[in-house]
Parts: C-alpha cells; structure tokens; sequence
C-alpha cells in the first residue's frame, strides 16, 4: 500500500474526453490551505493553465487542489483558452468548496483544441460523488495519454517529531525532453514548510531529475511540476538539519518518476544512462551528454543493440563541448571501447552484445580532467515510436 502523505483526497472520472470508459479527469485536494510551489515549461507557447498557475503562485503560494485532465492540452488556444481554463476553476472549486484561486489547473493531450466545456460540465457530479473514494493510483491514471502504466513514486522522513510523507505522480511517454520539469508531475507532502524554501528545493529536485531526461528532443507546451506540502503531519521543517532529509526524499522521488517517464517512452525498450566527466565545466558536459541522447542514429542503435559506439563519438564530436578529441574516452557498461583517439583492442562486438540486450544500458564518457559532469537519461526510437505519433489525432 502507498504510504498517502496526511491531509489529502484524490477524485477521478471518466469525462469523455478521451474515450467514454478512460479516466480522463482527476483531482488531488488538502483539506487545508498548502504551501505549493511549480516549475513550468519554457517553450514560448505557454499552454493556458501554465499561464494560470504561474500567475496564481507568484501572487500567493497556496493552493487547495490540483485539478488535471487529459485528452486536451489547451494550448495555443488564446483568450478562448484563459477563459476556459478558469471556468473549469470554478466549476471545480464548487464541488471542493474551495475558493477558485485555490484550484491549480493542469491539461494534456492535443495542442490547439479548446476544452469541451459541456463534458466538464456534465462531469461535475461524478467528480463530487468520487472525491475521497478513488485512490492514489486511479488520480494518476486520470492524467495518462501514450502512457502504458501509471508512474507513482513515494518516500518518509523520520523525524524526533514525526513521519514526513511524500508521494508524486508523473504522465510522460512523448514530447520528452523538459526544459523545466515533466510534461506533467505532481508531489504531495505534509510536512510544514517555508514557501521560499519549497520553491527552491522544488526547482533543485527539477533540475535533477525531469531535467535530464530526453525521449524525443522535444520540449511541450505544457511542462507543469506542482508540489504541495499542507503541514497535516505538525512536522515542521523550518530547521537546515530537517529540511536536508526532505529535501533528499523529495529528489529520490523526482528521479523515481523521471526515469519511469523514459522507461514508458513510446515504443520505447532501452534506457540509456549516459554520464559525462571530465568536462571543462558542467554546462560542456550537458553539450556533449544531450548530442548523445539527442541523437537519431544513436538512438536506432540502441533499438537494434547495436554496440555501433562510432555513432556515439561522432555525436560527441558535434556537440560544440570544448574538449581534446585524444582525452576523449569511452565506456559502455564497463567496457572500454574507445580511448586515445582510437578503438580499444580485442573483439569489442563479442564482449557488447550481450550488453546491448538489456533493458538498462550505462555509456560513460569521460572528456579530460576538468571538474563538469552531467547524467542524461535517454530512451531509444523504435519502429513504435514512429506508428504511435503517426496516427496520434487518427
């Protein structure tokens, strides 16, 4: 059973957005006033409820709710979208019996169509019958698109005062490559937090898990991660040497769900861990790390387990890292493939293939001996990945 952080309520329908028996629409709600904090996507077409939540938590960083929906994205849907936006607020906060301001939105799906008001509408009294009754993991189903399984991630705190909980959820399988945080994510704490302190940590955690992962290379419209923390369990953790053990548990959770993201890729089979060092600083690691992950040619060899590791010093090579091409070497797994400018000896094919034919796969790469570093999770492209956003809107 997932230890549920105190204070929360999870409500999840089916709206018909997607198809009639999916569930579509979900809600997480403090049964008190929660200091919330989000990093969003920065693609210049901000979707409309991004636009909402960045507006709402700069004023005040509270909140009540998260109210999700997948199927529609509500992006580059203008003053039309704003406004929709807000009334799904308000219609939600009615069955809540929240203020409006106190309902964060959140949407999923297809970019450019406006949200169905009349479906929302008729889902009202559902989501009033449902709120306390659907658990956790039906919250995180509601907010699935191309995902084949819902990604939930927990953790405690033991404290001389008490357990700290956590838990987050997490919907990504394509358009993958955050510039901020998820496509979406979601974490619940009842710890008592300084608001300041949560949006700091929030975006440290960001930066160290949903940052660095790559699917395709591309960044969405909608990119949300929103934490809430309501102070049900009277831990308070305004003291530095409470605030770290959170802090930890919070990015054990973050990365949890980003790695669940790239295991789920669409049509995905590998996860790749490429792992710079060595680089003249951390910014000349992440070059070289994401032409890697980023790479088409890469990437099919990864799907064909092809130890084909030229594609992989080649990418490199392009990156625009500042680096010696004869420092430059090269692990897979624990197999050195490639050093001094050259190929290491021996049959290399022999001792990689069967390396390749896992799920989980390690490139290291390492540039020099200069201090930068960086990890990038990255999935394959499969045959899948191509049928699955072919046919998206079919």
């Amino acid at each position: 059973m997932i230890p549920v952080p105190q204070g929360y309520l999870f409500a999840a329908v089916a709206a018909g957005f997607k198809k009639a028996d999916k569930l579509d629409l979900g809600v997480i709600c403090s049964d008190r006033p929660a200091v919330t904090a989000g990093v969003y996507t920065k693609n210049r077409f901000q979707a409309a409820p991004v636009l909402v939540c960045r507006e709402r938590l700069d004023a005040v960083p509270s909140a009540r709710a998260f109210l999700v929906n997948s199927g529609q994205a509500n992006a580059c849907t203008g003053d039309e979208g704003l406004v929709n936006a807000r009334v799904t607020m308000e219609m939600v906060a009615e069955v809540l019996g929240v203020g409006t301001d106190e309902v964060l939105p959140a949407s999923t799906g297809v970019i450019g169509a406006q949200l169905r008001l009349d479906r929302w509408k008729a889902a009202m009294p559902a989501l009033k019958e449902n709120l306390g009754k659907a658990a956790v993991t039906d919250a995180a189903k509601a907010i699935m698109t191309t995902d084949t399984f819902p990604k939930l991630a927990w953790g405690e705190v033991e404290t001389g005062n008490g357990t700290i909980r956590v838990a987050g959820m997490a919907k990504g399988a394509g358009m993958i490559s955050p510039n901020m945080a998820t496509m979406l994510g979601f974490v619940i704490c009842d710890a008592e937090v300084d608001p300041q302190w949560w949006r700091e940590t929030l975006a440290w955690c960001a930066d160290r898990s949903f940052n660095c992962v790559t699917v395709d290379g591309d960044t969405s419209t909608n990119d949300t991660l929103m934490a809430m923390a309501n102070g049900a369990s009277g831990v308070n953790v305004d003291a530095q040497h409470a605030r770290e053990p959170l802090r930890e548990v919070l990015l054990d959770v973050c990365q949890a769900l980003a790695y669940m993201i790239v295991q789920d890729a669409e049509g995905g089979t590998k996860v790749c861990r490429i792992s710079v060092a060595g680089a003249k600083d951390d910014a000349q690691a992440e070059l070289a790390a994401r032409a890697v992950g980023h790479s088409p040619l890469v990437k099919t060899a990864l799907f064909g387990e092809d130890p084909n590791w030229g594609r992989i010093v080649a990418a490199v090579g392009r990156s625009g890292a500042d680096f010696e091409p004869g420092e430059l070497r090269l692990f897979l797994g624990s197999v050195l493939v490639f050093a001094d400018g050259q190929p290491a000896s021996g049959d290399l094919d022999a001792v990689l293939v069967p390396l390749m034919r896992k799920q989980d796969i390690d490139v290291s790469i390492s540039l020099g001996d200069g201090p930068g570093e960086y990890t990038l999770l990255a999935s394959d492209l499969s045959r899948e990945y191509v049928s699955i956003n072919a046919d998206y809107r079919s």
